[in-house]
């Protein structure tokens, strides 16, 4: 696939109906591939920490979900076609797999959170089979990889944060009987209504980000580097 280098992250320069056609491919062959999706902070991530860039490396799908991330590549000149949530791919995931009966595991948000998901999942999803759920605050790895063995999951929604779920993905892909996994942050608080997405016309904006910042402000610390990804950027456009 063709890819594009964002200040030393490769990200596959799709659309999110291709993307989403690649993930289902991917599930197909059932071989525990794993997406990741991109925003500022990851990228920095894997500035900071040559584990995490390696983890980024060797996925078998990259989207990128930060806007800052499309704003970068266009500073560099080399578009990305399309901004892609990580909510938005699952999304769109869950309802190619609904529609024939595919199965997925939750994995992540505090206890119970990922049960209520499960229960609205369903009800929004009609076909798609919950085959387990499992918190992420436990630090038994050997039981979760056991746990979704155990479930043989089309699909893997791994909601631990960043960098630890590209980190798990990374270090367990080979030990799993599934089809895909994708780190997906906040996804479950969301499907759970424990997280509410911006208003469609904040994410139209490209500002879900400052929505989430509001109703988070804890979050402003995050992206407080922000900036600095920009102006390493320019500075690259620029060579300086």
């Amino acid at each position: 696939m063709n890819r594009v280098n964002v200040l030393g992250v490769d990200i596959d320069n799709l659309t999110l109906n291709e993307a989403v056609d690649k993930a289902l491919s991917l599930i197909n062959e059932h071989r525990c591939a794993y997406m990741i999706t991109p925003n500022p902070e990851i990228v920095m991530a894997a500035w900071d920490d040559p584990k995490v860039g390696k983890a980024i490396e060797n996925a078998d799908l990259v989207i990128p979900d930060g806007v800052g991330v499309m704003q970068a590549a266009r500073i560099l000149g080399t578009p990305l076609r399309e901004h892609m949530p990580g909510i938005d791919a699952a999304t769109e995931i869950l309802k190619r797999l609904a529609s024939r009966g595919g199965s997925v595991f939750l994995y992540g948000a505090r206890p119970g959170v990922a049960e209520k998901a499960a229960e609205r999942m369903k009800q929004r999803f009609p076909g798609l089979v919950i085959c387990g759920t499992n918190d992420g605050y436990g630090n038994d790895d050997g039981a979760v990889v056991s746990k979704i063995n155990a479930a043989k999951p089309d699909f893997v929604m791994v909601c631990l944060g960043v960098p630890k779920q590209e980190l798990w993905m990374a270090k367990h892909a080979a030990k799993l009987d599934a089809g895909l996994m994708a780190g997906l942050g906040g996804t479950i608080d969301v499907f759970s209504g424990q997280a509410k997405r911006a208003p469609l016309i904040w994410q139209k904006l490209s500002l879900e980000w400052l929505y989430r910042c509001f109703e988070e402000p804890k979050r402003f610390r995050k992206i407080k580097r922000i900036p600095q990804f920009i102006i390493k950027a320019w500075r690259k456009r620029l060579g300086i």
